[in-house]
């Protein structure tokens, strides 16, 4: 498939002199552990700059809830603990029979007066509550319990929807009265495994002309989670509250084509803002889920609709579409006690672009997060990452478009922090996977190898996901690596670099950046193109023989476990660690805008317009 002209691109490479942030110390302690810095910058949109900065979070998490292993409020805790400044809670809807500190929600000694509201619904024993409840008079007031308990950080109200026709999905509601009433709504009517039927018939908050102004059930298929969405719209659109629908591991279950993600944007173009490209379970054998997943599981961490080139990604950023990709931990049990999971922010985190001077911070994260000024990365591999285009006295960053006329010149620039000291990897050993060239690097301080820049033409619409082979489908963009940017060994000043593209353009397209610990051609881990291999070749042929009480001798002396079995999924996870940037647009005047989904400057400024 053809590609940008490398002849037409050049560029430079420049060391900074002087450092603009700190560093952070990252060993891994799960009792004291030190915050990252956020470096402080100026977004220049169309309507004046926008003082903010770059705030790691999370999307997606567990507690006793539903199916965690850890108190709701101590999972809550761990966030912060692990230097997120934003997080959603994110647990399945349905039913459940215990609450947040796994008390059995009819026993006496806890509830002297059962308080369980619906249909009767029993699991082990005990009856359950719906979620929509538990969502509504329990975990909400626990959530407002803890913004006041941490006032410097952003706790979001989220459930992670049974999605009728698909899987999962991680939603968020911001309602502006203060109230969770939405979200039980939502949570009541359209997730797929509440069948509850006690509150048909009651009044709804919205009033739209498929599902009218009364509750009723609308979670059985893929036309009622487009309901959903809509749903989600309209109380967006009502100046009711602010919402987002991120499908979750969307290739586990082979149920997300590119065509359903189109129909979520059309339905919902201010909520339907992404996926989870960068699933969590991270400490599971073949990362994130099995190898049986739609493209044969995860690449470096990461999806095959994300990790591939020239796949369903980029199809829909080749149609315009601001559609993001975020990561999540997907918390439920940690590695340290048997589980197959990290704390959230201690692997993986998303670092989006939040207004500090907005007076609604929760509305802050919102707009953030759907600006698509965002990134994601492992591991703490980079802890700062600026992406912008430039075309005479017009700068944009991620999720943004750069509007020039053709031919105009427009200069990429990157700059990219590589962290000193350690991450949170509890094992003392040197990368098993770079040993095998020879490249001896202490597991817990990766050193960031190269950033490839990726771009495509923007096209319009691209094929239909093949029914009769989606992994094999060709979505028909050009999308290609049009530079590799290395290191060039040793260490860079003060950890910064600095990397420069002068490109023309001719044609609309959008750039983005991913980038690696990884060299190109490391047995098991990468191709001789740099592209990432299948998680289960490393897993098979490197870290699933490893002897877990030699792993176990080899943790640090701060660092207990209760079982040392998942010590080797934690050792590949931390071997091949990678970071993801979401696109840039460039817009060629006189060309057809095609399908950007929503107004990218679009802000819901919430109460302050109702």
């Amino acid at each position: 498939m053809a590609s940008p002209d490398p002849a037409e691109v050049e560029f430079c490479r420049k060391e900074l002199s002087q450092s603009t942030g700190g560093t952070m110390k990252r060993r891994m302690t799960l009792k004291a552990l030190a915050l990252a810095t956020s470096a402080v910058v100026s977004m220049g949109l169309s309507g004046g700059a926008v003082a903010g900065e770059y705030q790691p979070g999370d999307f997606h998490q567990h507690s006793l809830y539903t199916d965690g292993s850890y108190p709701f409020m101590q999972v809550l805790q761990e966030n912060a603990n692990y230097g997120l400044d934003w997080w959603a809670n994110s647990e399945h809807g349905g039913e459940r029979n215990r609450d947040g500190n796994g008390n059995y929600w009819d026993e006496e000694s806890v509830y002297p007066v059962n308080p369980i509201l619906g249909d009767l619904e029993f699991s082990g024993g005990h009856q359950e509550m719906w979620r929509w409840q538990s969502l509504r008079d329990y975990v909400y007031p626990e959530i407002e319990t803890m913004r006041e308990n941490l006032p410097g950080k952003t706790i979001i109200n989220g459930l992670e929807q049974n999605v009728p026709g698909h899987e999962h999905c991680s939603t968020a509601i911001h309602q502006y009265d203060g109230t969770a009433s939405a979200i039980s709504e939502f949570e009541y009517r359209f997730d797929g495994s509440d069948d509850d039927t006690s509150r048909n018939g009651e009044p709804s908050m919205l009033d739209t002309p498929e599902l009218g102004n009364v509750l009723s059930k609308t979670n059985d298929t893929k036309e009622d989670a487009l309901l959903g969405v809509k749903w989600m719209q309209t109380l967006v659109e009502e100046g009711l509250g602010d919402a987002w629908v991120v499908p979750a591991h969307v290739e586990r279950a082979w149920s997300y084509h590119i065509e359903d993600f189109r129909n979520w944007m059309d339905a919902g173009p201010d909520v339907a803002i992404g996926f989870e490209g960068a699933p969590g379970h991270q400490a599971s054998g073949d990362r994130g889920f099995s190898r049986g997943s739609l493209g044969g599981g995860t690449f470096g961490g990461t999806g095959f609709f994300v990790a591939r080139i020239d796949g369903l990604w980029d199809g829909l950023l080749a149609e315009g579409r601001r559609f993001f990709n975020f990561a999540s931990s997907d918390f439920h049990n940690h590695w340290s006690t048997g589980g197959s999971d990290f704390w959230p922010g201690e692997y993986q985190k998303n670092y989006t672009y939040i207004d500090t001077d907005a007076e609604d911070k929760i509305q802050a994260v919102f707009d953030g997060n759907r600006s698509g000024n965002s990134w994601n990365v492992q591991g703490d591999l980079i802890d700062e990452l600026q992406f912008t285009a430039k075309s005479r006295n017009q700068t944009v960053m991620m999720g943004q478009t750069l509007k020039v006329k053709a031919g105009a010149p427009v200069q990429i620039k990157i700059k990219v922090h590589d962290p000193a000291g350690e991450n949170f990897c509890p094992l003392d050993m040197d990368n098993p996977s770079l040993a095998q060239i020879g490249i001896y690097q202490p597991l817990n301080q990766p050193v960031l190898d190269h950033i490839d820049l990726i771009a495509a033409n923007i096209t319009g619409n691209v094929p239909m996901s093949d029914p009769n082979d989606v992994v094999a489908t060709d979505y028909g963009t050009n999308a290609a690596v049009i530079e590799t940017f290395e290191r060039r060994g040793g260490v860079d000043k003060d950890g910064y670099m600095t990397y420069v593209v002068n490109l023309k353009a001719d044609k609309s397209m959008y750039l983005r950046l991913r980038g690696t610990n990884m060299p190109a051609g490391i047995p098991y881990e990468t191709d001789e193109m740099g592209n990432p291999l299948a998680d289960s070749e490393a897993n098979d042929a490197i870290y699933a023989v490893m002897d877990a009480g030699e792993l176990e001798e080899k943790l640090f002396d701060d660092v207990t476990v209760a079982t040392n079995s998942k010590l080797d999924e934690v050792a590949e996870a931390y071997a091949d660690l990678w970071f993801y940037s979401n696109p840039i647009f460039i817009e060629v005047e006189g060309q057809d805008k095609k399908h950007n989904g929503r107004d990218e400057h679009r802000k819901h400024d919430g109460k302050r317009n109702k």
